[in-house]
């Protein structure tokens, strides 16, 4: 946000927080002259933090945690209520969000809602407080449900049967166009990912993919499926154009206009969709990267299509930058970018960097929670 946004931003937030701070001390007044003052309510109004000015007391605010906030709010009917004050969660919001390194299907926020402009009166305004505990990754990790005591069961009659070990399928642009490449980091870190093995199962055209080890407990299977030959990713990328993806069949009846272009899976990509777990899209999320997000949705669709298997399966999105330092687009804005929203799938958006994996470790717990294996 441009920093005139911000200061007007700010100035509107302790505008709402002093109107509040007039009002209520004027009904406290009014309370006073005629019920007179109780011991604790005389030790709430000469609180040295209810004295400092309004500008003063947000500054302090804003270096609170939320959990911080609430324990505040629990220390007098005045900040019990401050506290709670749309406008400053707004602020909190937007300031807060491109620093969240995840975001998945339950709280993802309502970006258009949220940079509105700022109304005359707050009482029309969302609960903006509920809405960032909501989204905020610390409680919602803590508040994450457990998944369904019949799953679990019907996963382990499952892997007695089929494979004791889950597969998933990983493509994406961020696989050719960084200049990290993601597999080779993966393959050449033992000490973050340790590779457990190749599978004897072969996929027609794919093969059998690799495994690894998460946490030296859980083994896991990831197929990665490339757009095109290592020659012409590598062309593509020091050329900074496209490729002609071969992974994807541009339906016949789909417009011209690549914004409503539809895909569906070449027969060995459907193969290897009918037997994964889930699926790993690793994104471009460089700001210099040039995606076509309406064409990634579409070729998400193509993978995760009902009629390949069911629609609980889970979506990674790997939200990737080649190393530390490089101007990123938030998780949050890369999930409105591919409108996720859009799919029926259970979703997680990771940030994470090819140079050193980080957030990768994240996402694969995310995954094998959301099929039912807790580690």
């Amino acid at each position: 946000m441009a920093e005139g946004r911000w200061s007007s931003l700010e100035s509107a937030v302790i505008n709402s927080l002093r109107k509040f701070r007039d009002r209520y001390f004027q009904i406290a007044t009014k309370n006073e002259m005629t019920e007179g003052n109780s011991d604790q309510e005389k030790i709430t109004r000469t609180c040295y933090l209810d004295s400092l000015p309004v500008d003063i007391q947000f500054y302090v605010m804003s270096f609170l945690t939320p959990q911080d906030l609430c324990q505040l709010g629990s220390t007098s009917q005045y900040w019990s209520s401050a506290v709670r004050d749309p406008v400053l969660w707004k602020y909190f919001l937007l300031r807060d969000i491109p620093s969240w390194s995840s975001i998945d299907c339950t709280s993802l926020p309502d970006l258009a809602t949220l940079h509105k402009p700022l109304h005359e009166s707050t009482e029309s305004y969302p609960d903006f407080m509920a809405e960032y505990l909501r989204c905020y990754p610390a409680s919602r990790r803590r508040s994450r449900p457990l998944r369904p005591r019949y799953r679990a069961v019907t996963s382990f009659f499952h892997s007695l049967v089929v494979n004791s070990e889950p597969c998933f399928a990983m493509f994406g642009p961020g696989l050719e166009q960084l200049d990290v490449s993601y597999v080779r980091k993966m393959m050449t870190s033992p000490d973050v990912l340790p590779i457990a093995g190749f599978p004897q199962r072969q996929i027609n055209g794919v093969g059998s993919g690799i495994s690894f080890r998460f946490n030296n407990q859980q083994t896991f299977n990831i197929i990665t499926l490339y757009s095109e030959t290592k020659k012409e990713r590598e062309r593509a990328r020091l050329e900074q154009h496209s490729v002609q993806s071969k992974l994807f069949l541009r339906e016949a009846d789909s417009k011209a206009e690549r914004s409503t272009a539809k895909y569906t899976a070449m027969p060995h990509v459907q193969e290897v969709c009918r037997v994964v777990n889930g699926f790993i899209y690793v994104a471009n999320a460089e700001e210099n990267g040039g995606a076509d997000r309406e064409e990634e949705l579409a070729q998400i669709q193509a993978m995760i299509d009902p009629a390949w298997g069911p629609s609980t399966r889970p979506l990674l999105v790997l939200s990737c930058i080649s190393r530390e330092g490089c101007r990123r687009i938030p998780c949050v804005n890369m999930a409105e970018q591919l409108h996720l929203k859009q799919l029926p799938n259970p979703w997680l958006v990771q940030d994470s960097e090819a140079e050193s994996l980080n957030g990768f470790l994240n996402g694969i717990e995310w995954l094998l929670g959301e099929i039912g294996i807790n580690v």
